[in-house]
């Protein structure tokens, strides 16, 4: 039997085929989950509807600004008609505005502060808020973390310090949802190509210290970050809550 089979889920966070979540999305799907999928804005409705439509026809897809309550008590409304109950639930959500990224984090605006807590860390707690009267049989919430939310990566900036909202919410998360079998933690990925990504300044620069310095001497692959997903969503991760995992080729070990 595969490890996930009869579980049911909802994706957060899937732009493109690059995109970390759809790697764990599709590493969920081979386990055996039925998964529906949420898109932020017109932009993106057909590379997620595309992607998610390999999955079947009758995929759900739905639209959810995070920022907006009744967007996500839409999306809990319809997964729950169509679902019943839900098991997984995959965070991959996180902005802040291009400017926050670059030049000096002391330079970071009162608003770019507030919209990069907003959608990248807040956005958790308002997920797992409205998923959790749907895991009536327990369930995983996974969210995506970066090395950058424990130590300085230059030009992360204010994306460094709402990731550290993000791993302090899981933490606050797992202890509130524990009592109903509810289990929540973050992988914290390596540096990967995403979309994402390339709005970081100096980002193949990271790549390439990464294969340099990692003790593995390269980058994580989606693949190995899609088998972690899988991992914590399963039973064999029955004990696991409230933990930042790390998938980087070891990078988070070094000190220099």
């Amino acid at each position: 039997m595969s490890s996930l089979a009869g579980k049911l889920g909802v994706v957060f966070g899937v732009a493109n085929k690059r995109s970390i979540a759809w790697a764990i999305a599709q590493a969920w799907h081979n386990a055996g989950a039925r998964l529906a999928f949420t898109y932020q804005g017109e932009r993106l409705k057909d590379n997620v509807g595309e992607l998610a439509g390999t999955f079947g026809p009758d995929t759900l897809i739905l639209e959810c600004d995070v920022t907006r309550d009744d967007h996500i008590d839409r999306v809990f409304t319809e997964v729950g008609q169509k679902f019943g109950r839900l098991d997984l639930l995959l965070h991959a959500v996180a902005f802040a505005p291009k400017d926050a990224l670059e030049g000096e984090f002391v330079n970071t605006s009162r608003d770019a502060f507030k919209i990069a807590h907003d959608i990248s860390a807040y956005s958790l707690v308002a997920l797992a808020r409205g998923a959790a009267p749907l895991m009536t049989n327990g369930g995983s919430i996974v969210a995506m973390s970066y090395y950058g939310a424990e130590k300085v990566v230059p030009h992360y900036n204010v994306m460094g310090v709402a990731k550290a909202s993000l791993e302090a919410s899981t933490r606050y998360l797992a202890y509130d949802l524990g009592p109903k079998k509810i289990r929540v933690n973050c992988i914290s990925a390596g540096p990967m190509n995403t979309l994402a990504a390339r709005g970081i300044s100096g980002f193949t620069a990271m790549l390439k210290h990464y294969e340099a310095h990692s003790p593995l001497k390269r980058n994580v692959l989606p693949e190995e970050l899609g088998a972690t997903g899988t991992f914590l969503a399963s039973d064999g991760a029955a004990a696991i809550t409230g933990q930042v995992i790390y998938v980087d080729s070891g990078y988070q070990i070094m000190g220099m």
